[in-house]
């Protein structure tokens, strides 16, 4: 045999075996058209290919049915590329409604976390503050008896004690749900945050922003400021930092922050595969449909910018599209 000739029998082969590949994905994907066409066109043209080695052989074959396989072959691919556009189609309609479905899911998640935080704070103010109030009156009380000297030092001792329940009871409160952000909005939650930060930290902050009085939707603020929140604990915890840069933007309706560290800086790639803190933010930005960037390398600090819109008609475009895939899904599966 030359050498074309046995390249043709390698083609052959190689066409039945994709032909069988092809049969098991009739059942397996949607557009099972597809695969179909692309079985009779690799049939054909195998055929095509025995009948060359005949005229290979001496045995003579009319050109008139290597047109009418040719024509079979340019039908049947045509099909499968008309199907495969289809089957693309379909495919990045079904990725975009999983990231619907998940930004869906995501909110709900931050949603559900911001009420369980809530209640636990509203619980531990009304239920354990009163008590301790309680408790520190009734020390007032008795310190307004005779008492030793010792005694009254270990009352001293025990409404310091009490205070600092007090005080500590305040912050958890606060930091589970932030009242400030809850009543004045996003800029003085964030502000009292960081006014806290310095007092307890040998650290400069410095905050810019453009926002004054403006309120946004709930999730948005409340997410925005957890950000910001997770940010600065990660600079304090890991970094080594002396100074943070933190500015908030209004441009329009996009809300952007900039945030930046001194700090020994790291690898992001390191990090965003160990760091959960890091996941958090990338999926709480992602949940309102925003941009997340984070740079950083050794010894050069930490970066990141985080960007979403402000927009209504932002804040409820999963829900539409949801209702839309649930109505997609139910006529798709009576079809």
């Amino acid at each position: 045999m030359s050498g074309v000739e046995i390249l043709m029998v390698v083609a052959i082969i190689m066409q039945l075996v994709a032909m069988v590949i092809a049969v098991f994905l009739v059942r397996e994907t949607k557009y099972s058209v597809l695969w179909i066409a692309c079985i009779i066109g690799l049939m054909t043209l195998s055929v095509e290919r025995i009948l060359q080695l005949l005229t290979f052989a001496g045995n003579s074959v009319s050109n008139l049915t290597f047109a009418w396989l040719g024509i079979l072959v340019s039908v049947c691919f045509s099909t499968c590329v008309v199907c495969a556009r289809l089957l693309i189609n379909y495919v990045d309609r079904m990725t975009y409604h999983r990231r619907l479905l998940e930004n869906h899911f995501m909110t709900a998640l931050v949603r559900t976390e911001e009420r369980s935080r809530a209640s636990f704070s509203r619980d531990l103010h009304d239920g354990l503050g009163p008590l301790l109030s309680s408790a520190k009156m009734s020390l007032s009380a008795l310190s307004r008896a005779e008492l030793s000297e010792k005694d009254r030092a270990t009352l001293h001792n025990t409404a310091a004690v009490i205070d600092e329940a007090i005080r500590s009871l305040r912050d958890i409160s606060n930091n589970l749900s932030p009242h400030v952000l809850n009543s004045f909005g996003l800029m003085r939650g964030i502000k009292n945050f960081v006014d806290r930060t310095i007092a307890l930290h040998d650290v400069r902050i410095e905050f810019r922003t453009t926002l004054r009085t403006e309120r946004f939707d709930s999730n948005i603020e409340v997410i925005i400021y957890r950000v910001v929140c997770e940010l600065i604990n990660n600079s304090l915890k890991h970094s080594g930092c002396t100074k943070i840069d933190l500015n908030i933007a209004l441009n329009g309706d996009r809300l952007m922050v900039d945030y930046a560290d001194n700090g020994r800086g790291f690898l992001v790639k390191e990090i965003s595969d160990q760091c959960m803190g890091i996941s958090n933010i990338q999926s709480r930005i992602q949940s309102l449909g925003g941009k997340f960037r984070l740079t950083s390398n050794h010894g050069e600090g930490m970066r990141a910018h985080c960007e979403v819109s402000t927009s209504s008609s932002m804040l409820h475009l999963t829900k539409r599209d949801l209702r839309r895939l649930k109505i997609k899904e139910k006529n798709e599966e009576r079809d």
